[in-house]
């Protein structure tokens, strides 16, 4: 496995990361946003880019080592952004190569889908990438980020799209080929065993995979499913109580921790510096439900109540520090 790890500045080793951030956003925009015409002059990068680096550098202050961004490159995915930000920060980022899930990601892949060539085609994308760096910027995403929806089937049950499994196949290819690990994004905490599957039968190890959003369910069962066969489970959408209330979120890592599970729970909160376009929005009366929607809220609030609960020093430090590091380094 590679010792090195791409950073949007240069390259890391696994050993250096620290205190890790899986799953944040600096900058969101969703597919067709320029197609908005009364706000797509509104977007100000001076302005958005002060903001993220006073973000990171408040992490730092906070202990915060390392801060992933996983937006796909169909999501508005900006890697000068990145770049920029975390050398006037201080503060590591690590980007991504990947593609979004299918209701809401680009369209410009499905015709090689139609074409037959789509899997090669995405992961000689993705691993080019990796390799060369994102177009003429010089920066090289440090893993795959893929995606899966909850798209119905004919008999109304949610499944991985023809679409997402070339995706998905993709990425399982391109971390073959890279020896970069791979994260995911599921909906309402499903489909997370079916995308395992889709990885293994390309060859890829578990122990190189984020289940991503696992944290949206308090349902041990799923869980411990996915982590049984080997992966990560994603606790990583802290502050999102219209989603979860944090209080579920917090006895799921809690009671995970105390069966066992520490050493395949990775934490974060998903949370969005800015969007372009038009951000998320809630009516006044649900606003409280993101109020800790920001990425300081697990070492300012959270960790502290799992202290509290019992969960000691050192599965604290495994979920924050170890558990990234071992899914870098393929340990």
């Amino acid at each position: 496995m590679p010792n090195k790890i791409n950073t949007v500045t240069g390259t890391c080793t696994p050993q250096e990361l620290g205190t890790t951030l899986v799953h944040e956003h600096l900058l969101i925009a969703w597919s067709g946003w320029e197609a908005d015409s009364i706000v797509v002059k509104g977007f100000k990068r001076n302005e958005t880019l002060k903001f993220c680096v006073d973000r990171l550098q408040e992490l730092k202050s906070l202990g915060v080592n390392t801060f992933m961004d996983p937006c796909p490159s169909d999501l508005g995915r900006d890697p000068e952004f990145m770049a920029e930000a975390s050398v006037k920060s201080g503060l590591r980022v690590i980007c991504a190569t990947g593609l979004y899930k299918e209701d809401l990601g680009g369209a410009y892949f499905k015709f090689y889908m139609h074409m037959g060539t789509g899997v090669n085609e995405i992961a000689d994308v993705y691993t080019k990438e990796i390799t060369e760096g994102i177009g003429d910027t010089g920066v090289k995403p440090g893993f795959i980020k893929c995606a899966t929806g909850v798209l119905k089937n004919e008999a109304g049950r949610p499944h991985i799209t023809p679409y997402e499994e070339m995706c998905l196949r993709a990425a399982a290819r391109a971390q073959k080929a890279t020896g970069v690990p791979i994260t995911t994004h599921t909906d309402e905490a499903m489909l997370g065993l079916e995308q395992l599957e889709i990885f293994t039968s390309e060859g890829v190890d578990p122990r190189r995979v984020i289940v991503g959003h696992t944290g949206d369910s308090a349902n041990l069962s799923y869980h411990t499913a996915i982590m049984d066969k080997g992966a990560y489970v994603g606790c990583d959408r802290f502050g999102l109580e219209f989603i979860l209330p944090d209080k579920l979120r917090l006895a799921t890592v809690i009671g995970l921790c105390g069966v066992g599970y520490a050493k395949q729970i990775v934490l974060s909160h998903d949370s969005v510096g800015c969007f372009k376009g038009r951000s998320l929005a809630l009516p006044p009366e649900q606003q409280h439900l993101i109020a800790n929607w920001q990425p300081t809220h697990l070492i300012k609030n959270l960790i502290p109540q799992m202290r509290e609960a019992g969960v000691s020093n050192d599965k604290i430090h495994a979920m924050l520090v170890d558990n990234p590091r071992r899914w870098f380094a393929g340990e």
